[in-house]
């Protein structure tokens, strides 16, 4: 835990901190912590009545993972937080050498972090009588990589595009290259969670070396995931996710850094926002011409098409708010999300292990005097008929999540007015 000199955003602005990046990871972190609003939930509700409704279709497939192949607004909330660990890695390892830290120190660091992010995400994963012992999640994949990361921070340019290239081929190249049979469609892999009808749906043009839990990542895990103590063996991951994504995913925090070099750069504003929005442009197309050349564009496992389209999609948000926030300088909206950006361990940390208990006191206290004002009571988890007086039962998961979310927020808020920011 540290504290800061200044709580004003536009101080942030005017020292190397990237006050967009703050923004940026703030929006992200505020969409986790606030459980994308709650729109999904309250999604599924409408459309058990109204199946056919485009508009509630479109709300539960952008605010839900997408199943296997494809990309929706909540399968890129990872992909960003990646991103930014590379972009703000290009300006905190500027400021520690410039406090004195040898190349060794700041190594040493880098390899710290690495753990610290690896512990702290089997922790917070882990809500049930035991260790979860798993290298899927967001930090843990970051954790993965950081040390690989600093090890690229101001080399060359060419060569730190050279290895993100060189990661993706390999990782293409492994998984392709890797001798299974995928899965039977007709019959699925019931022993890896994998049905016939799910297989039927989502895997029917996908090439054998991308399905689910019967391919090179999955084999890997099966090995690797066993050295750890375990009551049960592992056998698969229910959402096919695999511990060998941080090597592509790497790449994708490859894409950050060299951002996050070029924002730090001497170079005009007006290059600096041509090239961000090029380096988007460009991760896209190819992200789109791998997934129609084989490559499907899987989030889950992080294949190499993937990390391209979604670090592209990075890039144009991140030269977006560059250009809002730090060249136009319009920041009056900012605040909220500077309060977050700026504390996202603890938003995060708060949003993994305190979200069931601030339901279910925010229940207790609510309720009777919803019920009283309203006669509805807020978290009514009920199911409803039809008509418009079942409209606070079909969207009570919308005040619900964003309740819960404003709780983390305050906290966030009175952190930094005392200046409160926790790091590792």
């Amino acid at each position: 835990m540290t504290r800061t000199t200044s709580a004003d955003p536009d101080a942030h602005a005017i020292s190397p901190r990237l006050l967009c990046l703050d923004v940026y990871r703030g929006m992200i972190m505020v969409a986790l912590a606030f459980n994308g609003f709650g729109l999904a939930e309250a999604a599924g509700k409408h459309l058990a009545l109204t199946p056919n409704s485009r508009f509630w279709q479109i709300v539960q497939f952008q605010f839900t993972h997408t199943e296997w192949v494809g990309a929706s607004f909540w399968d890129l909330i990872q992909p960003s937080f990646m991103f930014m660990v590379g972009v703000s890695l290009a300006y905190s390892y500027v400021q520690r050498r410039a406090r004195g830290d040898s190349w060794w120190q700041m190594f040493a660091h880098a390899m710290k972090r690495s753990v610290l992010l690896c512990v702290l995400g089997i922790f917070l994963i882990s809500n049930g009588n035991e260790t979860e012992w798993s290298l899927m999640n967001v930090l843990t994949q970051i954790g993965l990589g950081y040390t690989f990361l600093f090890l690229l921070w101001q080399r060359p340019l060419p060569r730190q595009i050279l290895v993100g290239l060189t990661l993706l081929a390999g990782v293409w190249l492994a998984y392709v290259g890797y001798p299974a049979k995928g899965i039977d469609l007709s019959i699925g892999a019931p022993d890896v969670g994998v049905t016939a009808e799910w297989a039927q749906q989502h895997l029917t043009d996908v090439p054998t070396a991308w399905h689910k839990n019967a391919n090179l990542g999955h084999a890997v895990d099966r090995i690797l995931l066993n050295w750890a103590p375990r009551s049960q063996a592992f056998t698969f991951n229910p959402g096919g996710y695999q511990s060998l994504n941080f090597l592509s995913s790497l790449a994708t925090m490859l894409m950050g850094l060299i951002c996050g070099e070029l924002l730090r750069s001497n170079s005009s504003t007006t290059r600096k926002l041509a090239i961000l929005l090029a380096m988007g442009v460009a991760g896209v197309v190819c992200g789109q011409i791998g997934d129609a050349c084989g490559c499907p564009l899987v989030k889950r496992l992080w294949t190499p098409s993937w990390a391209l389209y979604s670090g592209g999609i990075c890039c144009v948000v991140l030269a977006t708010l560059f250009g809002v926030i730090d060249v136009l300088r319009l920041r009056g909206w900012t605040f909220p999300f500077v309060v977050v950006g700026m504390n996202s361990i603890a938003i995060y940390a708060m949003g993994m292990l305190l979200r069931p208990w601030t339901a279910r006191t925010l229940q207790k206290h609510l309720n009777p005097w919803l019920t009283t004002l309203t006669g509805t009571k807020l978290f009514n988890l009920e199911g409803a008929s039809s008509g418009w007086a079942n409209w606070g039962i079909l969207n009570e998961s919308i005040f619900r999540h964003c309740l819960v979310g404003m709780v983390f927020w305050l906290v966030c808020w009175w952190m930094f007015r005392r200046k409160i920011f926790l790091r590792i």
